[in-house]
């Protein structure tokens, strides 16, 4: 079991690793939605255009994508971060929308929330680079050397 995890850890790499959580972590979330919907309080914007159970595919569907692009190389897993950055984006700018108009004075919270543990995290893990890049002792030497 442990030489299975670490040959898929590996298959996966850091930036797939940050891929599959957030797209298991998306499903999940679009599907409590489906399964026991909460008020939509603050997602007025768009509930006026459908119902909050099909807000809830989005974060399915778009978590899908981005767990599945998990397992593509880099370069080529970038739709995956967009997927992953869409419905956290639509839903933050719901909340923002609602309390900009008044319509949910605690809006700007959520809409911080998303912002900084969704979007700002997204976009720094889409720009991790798969492989630390190992500097050689010649280099390590050098940066001692010179005055700081």
């Amino acid at each position: 079991m442990r030489t299975a995890a670490r040959r898929l850890s590996k298959r996966l790499g850091r930036r797939g690793r940050a891929l599959l959580i957030l797209g298991v972590g998306k499903v999940c979330y679009g599907a409590g939605f489906i399964v026991d919907p909460p008020p939509a309080r603050g997602l007025e914007l768009l509930t006026m255009m459908c119902p909050l159970q099909s807000w809830a595919w989005l974060w399915i569907v778009c978590g899908s994508i981005t767990a599945v692009s998990a397992f593509l190389r880099v370069g080529n897993d970038r739709w995956g971060f967009v997927a992953a950055l869409t419905p956290p984006t639509v839903w933050g700018t719901a909340y923002g929308v609602s309390f900009v108009t008044g319509v949910y004075t605690r809006g700007i919270f959520p809409f911080i929330w998303y912002a900084t543990c969704h979007v700002a995290f997204i976009v720094w893990a889409s720009r991790v680079p798969e492989e630390v890049p190992r500097t050689t002792a010649r280099a390590r030497r050098g940066a001692e050397r010179r005055p700081g």
